[in-house]
């Protein structure tokens, strides 16, 4: 693991990145829910994109990874934040965001928020409005008492220790949907989906489909492949994914 840097966020967040100077557009990549920047598929494409010239962001969301603050403590719109801040601070010109999971939503956020500025996007397992449509909707009524009550309940998960969802960020994620209203992508989007996957459905890869008002959005479907999307022939479509978004625009 190497060294990063860091960039002082919004409230005095510190945020850890890693930056790969090179020809734009910027790819940045961001990662998922409890996921770091020294991933497999964050390392991945930032040596991609340093073979090939390519202008390359990662980094750390507060409470993520080597960044400050607590991962209880945020919320969807505290992560917004920080990814519309750390690229308006680090990068100029056009954005290529390479959204994994909850990262999804963070690039549909950012597009709506940066619109000037997004060329592209390529999505992976994109899990937008989780906190509402994978929580809430799925919680018992004991849980749902239990959260708005003491604040917070703990999720088992596959993947590391037990996710702490808190009532801030089921309460801030509704301020944030991003399927209720309409979401106009003008620009080719690319997104990528196992069918495999047990955290994020094909279901709702097909609700962003349609929902999302686009010239050029494509959907692939990947037989078998789950949630972490990082074995070589993954890692292989995403590059093929961001190098067709990148010929289309360039």
């Amino acid at each position: 693991m190497t060294t990063p840097r860091f960039h002082d966020g919004p409230d005095g967040r510190r945020l850890a990145y890693h930056l790969t100077p090179g020809r734009g557009p910027w790819i940045v990549f961001l990662g998922g829910l409890k996921s770091d920047m020294e991933g497999t598929k964050a390392l991945h494409l930032e040596a991609w994109a340093r073979a090939e010239g390519r202008a390359f962001l990662r980094f750390d969301y507060s409470g993520h990874g080597q960044s400050s603050e607590r991962f209880e403590d945020g919320s969807i719109g505290d992560w917004s934040q920080d990814t519309v801040a750390i690229i308006d601070a680090l990068t100029e010109g056009p954005v290529l965001p390479v959204g994994s999971s909850m990262g999804g939503w963070q690039a549909l956020l950012l597009a709506k928020r940066r619109p000037e500025r997004i060329i592209g996007m390529v999505t992976i397992a994109a899990a937008p409005d989780f906190t509402e449509n994978g929580y809430w909707n799925s919680f018992s009524d004991e849980q749902k008492l239990k959260l708005q009550s003491e604040g917070r309940i703990a999720l088992p998960s596959d993947y590391m220790d037990p996710y702490i969802i808190t009532w801030r960020m089921i309460e801030d994620g509704r301020n944030q949907l991003v399927l209720q209203s309409q979401l106009d992508l003008a620009f080719p989007v690319r997104c990528l989906q196992g069918t495999a996957d047990t955290a994020v459905s094909t279901e709702t890869a097909l609700q962003l489909l349609h929902h999302a008002s686009c010239p050029d959005m494509r959907l692939m479907l990947v037989k078998d492949a789950d949630h972490r999307f990082s074995d070589g022939p993954c890692l292989g479509i995403i590059e093929d994914a961001v190098s067709e978004v990148l010929a289309l625009v360039e």
